[in-house]
């Protein structure tokens, strides 16, 4: 696969299950290293800093979204979204994150922890955690592929409104027709043939 994307911009990665649409976005996001080739992030290789570089790289320009929310289930949902700024430069992150809640319809949940959050609530908190500081590139893996019909689509609306506010690098693996026809930019299938769609 070769590809380039530029801010604001959207990639759709669709597939079979282990077709390799979370090893693609675990690469992106340096969470693994390629096998062979080349990945460039904002002009960098990302693999070729020390691992304490590419972690402080990772914690600034990239922001994760997984089918399971992942969130700490001590924390409330203000200190879920604040978790990435702990090894963050000194801001005013609180300020920011409740913000994030308010545009994620939470305004009034902000001190619930998960296990008083509906499942579309948790990802609607890891959505706003995500974006807390700002990334330049956003990556999603099957975001609403454990939520029902209804909260799919609350969180699938989010995430093209917070995506074209936010002027991020969007690249969303998922399996749902519905949420890849969101995102016009471009489509890639895994698994077989892949094919771009302008």
């Amino acid at each position: 696969m070769s590809l380039t994307l530029s801010p604001g911009q959207s990639l759709c990665v669709m597939g079979p299950s282990g077709s390799g649409k979370s090893t693609l976005l675990n690469v992106l996001g340096t969470l693994e290293p390629p096998t062979s080739g080349r990945v460039a992030l904002f002009e960098r290789d990302p693999f070729s800093l020390s691992e304490a570089e590419v972690a402080r790289f990772r914690n600034r320009e990239v922001g994760f979204v997984f089918q399971d929310h992942c969130l700490l289930p001590q924390c409330s949902a203000l200190e879920n979204v604040l978790v990435p700024t702990l090894v963050a430069p000194k801001a005013d992150h609180e300020s920011r994150a409740r913000a994030l809640l308010g545009r994620v319809g939470l305004g009034d949940r902000l001190d619930h922890r998960p296990a008083e959050l509906s499942g579309g609530e948790k990802q609607r908190v890891a959505l706003a955690r995500a974006l807390v500081l700002q990334p330049r590139l956003l990556l999603c893996d099957e975001p609403t592929g454990n939520l029902d019909h209804d909260a799919a689509a609350t969180v699938a609306d989010l995430l093209c409104e917070l995506h074209a506010n936010e002027q991020t690098i969007l690249v969303l693996a998922t399996h749902s027709a519905d949420l890849a026809g969101r995102f016009s930019d471009r489509r890639r299938l895994v698994g077989g043939v892949l094919e771009a769609a302008s």
